[in-house]
């Protein structure tokens, strides 16, 4: 118990608070008196959800299986409102039926992660008591916090400096999240970093009402594969849950070598500390596992054997026949178009950079549009597939594998 408990309070976690209440956390998980009261709340603004909802689901996962209970809230009320955070201006709002349809898909998806057993798991839709909210309940909640204490949110503080509306309703939001908190008990609220604020007024909130005010596991946000902004299915740099294994497989086998640890940490049983491929078979191994832990192994081999064929496709159907290039014989740092010249895949600089301007050049099928792009490392290249045209190729291997 000690162990997962370990795990539970370390791996993937950005902050634990109040730091007063981690020695009171650590005792209940390993000396349960009774099973915890989980809280995650999801709104349901978009009918899919990607590996970045996955980060706080796994989290919730990992407490069920010390024994405390999940409690999923499907924010079908809230969603309504819209949540604030992170936005430089009003989240447009979503009507009934939006809300409604969203909100069907959302079972299935969390049944990838989440233990549905009725023991381990309650799921609820707070329009089962917001819908209902007396207005004294909502006058008392509104007097709880002032204007001031509310433009400290750093959404509101920065649309407030630069001008920008702020709607009174907008104002509601935490305050009704925060009073699911209060409705279902909760001893901990899961969510990302950004849902801090939120966090802590529905501990505000609880002791208000005369209960104990629960505790926040904050939980890094997931960068997408855009290696920028946290993943969002509106920025398309997201994974989801429900991808086809090889589309699953494509995109995870690309993301920013900088950011393979991190997928690890927050989407794995692995500890990226244990590994020692190098960055490209990491890759790899990200795809296979995340796409594993989604279908199956079987289907995560077929959707890498698949990806391979797309690389190879007008060259020829077997990786075996590739030629090979020795990375040994390479001086690092190496951009993009001297590679090319150096491989003996374009005769000239000036041939390299053309064929990268008119769009010929692909690595593991991936467009590669910057001639001055640098590798490195060998790492960087290792076990890659570098392809000019439909009929040039080449596969990089490392010393060692010779």
């Amino acid at each position: 118990m000690k162990d997962l408990a370990d795990k539970i309070l370390r791996q993937g976690i950005a902050e634990i608070f109040p730091a007063s209440g981690i020695a009171e956390l650590t005792d209940r998980l390993t000396k349960p008196d009774r099973p915890l009261r989980i809280k995650l709340g999801i709104d349901p603004t978009r009918p899919d959800l990607h590996l970045g909802h996955a980060v706080v689901l796994n989290k919730m996962r990992q407490f069920q299986d010390a024994g405390h209970t999940a409690v999923l809230i499907i924010g079908d009320f809230t969603a309504q409102i819209g949540d604030p955070t992170g936005k430089s201006e009003m989240r447009p709002r979503l009507s009934k039926e939006e809300v409604e349809y969203n909100a069907k898909t959302y079972f299935e998806q969390a049944k990838k992660i989440l233990d549905f057993d009725t023991n381990k798991l309650e799921v609820k839709f707070n329009s089962e008591w917001l819908n209902n909210l007396d207005l004294s309940i909502v006058i008392s909640l509104l007097a709880s916090m002032t204007v001031g204490q509310m433009l400290a949110k750093e959404d509101f503080s920065e649309r407030y400096k630069q001008g920008t509306p702020i709607y009174l309703h907008e104002f509601l939001y935490p305050l009704m999240q925060g009073y699911d908190s209060v409705t279902i008990d909760a001893d901990v609220e899961l969510g990302g970093t950004e849902q801090k604020f939120n966090i802590l007024v529905g501990r505000d909130l609880q002791t208000r009402f005369n209960k104990p005010g629960q505790m926040g596991v904050l939980l890094p946000l997931l960068v997408g594969l855009d290696g920028e902004k946290k993943m969002s299915k509106s920025l398309d740099n997201y994974v989801g849950l429900t991808e086809d294994p090889l589309s699953m497989y494509s995109k995870l086998e690309k993301v920013p070598d900088r950011l393979v640890d991190s997928y690890f940490e927050l989407l794995t049983d692995i500890d990226p500390k244990s590994l020692t491929e190098n960055a490209r078979q990491k890759q790899k191994r990200l795809a296979m596992e995340i796409v594993s832990r989604y279908y199956d192994p079987d289907r995560a081999l077929q959707a890498q054997r698949e990806a391979e064929q797309i690389v190879l496709s007008g060259n020829t159907s077997n990786l075996e026949q590739v030629p090979e290039f020795l990375l040994s014989g390479i001086n690092f740092p190496i951009p993009l178009f001297y590679l090319l010249k150096t491989t003996g895949l374009c005769k000239s600089n000036s041939d390299a950079q053309s064929q990268i301007n008119n769009g010929a050049v692909k690595m593991d099928g991936e467009k590669m549009t910057d001639p001055n792009y640098t590798f490195n490392s060998i790492e960087e290249l290792s076990n890659r597939v570098l392809q000019v045209g439909k009929k040039k190729f080449l596969k990089f291997i490392p010393a060692q594998e010779q």
